[in-house]
């Protein structure tokens, strides 16, 4: 049974999407698959699902963040953008498809560094034209 148990706290992220390497030989996590998902689901365990999904996940800012609101005894701030969603963004846009990505409250959300220069350099033009009318 020893051979065959495996479970790990932290471990190594793969580079690129930023998920839990998988495997008991890479110490990697255990995968979540679409079944577990929706088993979950079925449940009602909503938000563990999104917590396993997303901030236990993939979200890099998400993991430092959950992690200083249980040693301060905080409540968990909001799941932010995945790294894959990332990923997909920059191979659609080396594909030459640019988009820009908006929250439910209709506001700009910027990805990287570039988006949030272009979210101010738009602002700051809408500023002037509001000036000069």
């Amino acid at each position: 049974v020893d051979d065959k148990m495996h479970a790990r706290s932290t471990g190594p992220y793969s580079l690129v999407t930023q998920q839990p390497l998988g495997g008991k030989a890479q110490f990697g996590g255990q995968r979540l698959g679409e079944m577990e998902v929706w088993a979950l689901e079925a449940y009602g365990a909503a938000n563990t699902l999104q917590e396993m999904m997303t901030i236990k996940s993939d979200d890099m800012n998400g993991r430092s963040k959950i992690y200083e609101s249980i040693v301060k005894g905080d409540p968990s701030s909001p799941a932010g953008v995945p790294e894959s969603f990332n990923v997909l963004v920059q191979e659609l846009r080396g594909l030459a498809l640019d988009f820009t990505i908006y929250d439910a409250k209709g506001k700009q959300i910027a990805l990287t560094e570039r988006d949030q220069e272009l979210i101010d350099k738009a602002a700051s033009g809408f500023d002037k034209e509001n000036a000069n009318a």
